[in-house]
């Protein structure tokens, strides 16, 4: 069998938390970077039960990698986490960019796509994520957008809960914004673990309290993922080193708390060999088994 088609995980699935009926991703994901498609050829079995691509990535591009990205989609359930989209940005939505992004999602037979909670973009594009202010008057704006963006999907939207270092002309705590716009947008929750940490320290609040406050029955899937202690009390979102301990201890918190979700390994670089990253994913398993129990006999499949 040629390619990463003998990728395909069949041993041992695990299910998830019911709750989440918005995405057919099951168990445990790692971000997919070209610099892996390589390593990932050899590897004798599943590195995860599915992937994560950033779609503008590999929207326009042809030969080995178009091909390698093919049978990534036949070997894995694959979804989609944009950079792009600036739904807080002060420009029109990009209606031409959504299209296609449309025609890619259904192309690749995308499970779920998912966007920042941040805007990046106003005459041409920053280059970076930056927050959106935490008021009502946001929250609608926001809100109209994502509606408009599923309207033209014809799909449900995730949208993640981002790092932020400064909350200019805030009215609302963190918390309370996103769950207003989940509510008036009727969207989904890419709830990752590691930005709540990253904030909670930043902005000295309490992360199981945010944690707590988040509507389980929003959540698509998770993310974790590793960053970098500046200082004590100054953390910079990079995902670039190993995940630590206090966060694969929130994250435990979390399926303590809201049940087990599909959760996602993102490492973007100072990349180790894959058997390593491997490790974090097998980690992850570990967190959600020890869940298994909650759920009623007929939910539950045997991990091997």
């Amino acid at each position: 069998m040629d390619g990463i088609h003998h990728l395909l995980r069949c041993d041992s699935e695990f299910t998830m938390n019911k709750q989440a009926t918005n995405t057919p991703l099951n168990g445990s994901g790692l971000g997919l970077r070209r610099d892996m498609l390589r390593e990932m050829q050899t590897q004798p079995s599943a590195v995860a039960d599915f992937l994560e691509i950033t779609p503008e990535n590999w929207m326009h591009i042809g030969g080995q990698f178009a091909q390698q990205l093919h049978e990534a989609t036949e070997s894995y359930p694959l979804c989609a986490h944009g950079l792009s989209l600036s739904l807080g940005g002060p420009a029109p939505l990009d209606l031409a960019f959504i299209r296609q992004m449309k025609h890619f999602l259904q192309q690749q037979n995308i499970q779920c796509y998912s966007e920042h909670l941040s805007y990046c973009s106003d005459q041409g594009h920053l280059y970076d994520l930056l927050p959106i202010p935490f008021t009502d008057e946001a929250v609608n704006y926001v809100a109209q957008r994502i509606r408009q963006t599923q309207d033209i999907l014809e799909r449900r939207v995730a949208i993640e809960n981002v790092s932020y270092y400064a909350a200019p002309g805030q009215q609302l705590s963190e918390i309370d914004f996103i769950n207003a716009v989940l509510q008036e947008a009727d969207c989904d929750l890419l709830l990752d673990v590691n930005n709540v940490y990253v904030n909670s320290i930043n902005h000295q609040y309490n992360a199981e309290d945010f944690i707590a406050a988040v509507p389980a029955a929003r959540i698509a899937y998770i993310h974790i993922a590793g960053h970098y202690q500046q200082s004590e009390d100054i953390i910079i979102d990079t995902h670039g080193s190993d995940v630590i301990d206090a966060v694969w201890q929130l994250l435990d918190y979390t399926y303590q708390s809201k049940g087990v979700y599909p959760t996602l390994l993102e490492r973007d670089f100072n990349l180790p060999p894959l058997s390593e990253l491997r490790n974090e994913v097998a980690m992850i398993e570990d967190y959600q088994a020890r869940y298994q129990l909650n759920y009623p006999a007929n939910q539950q499949k045997k991990i091997a």
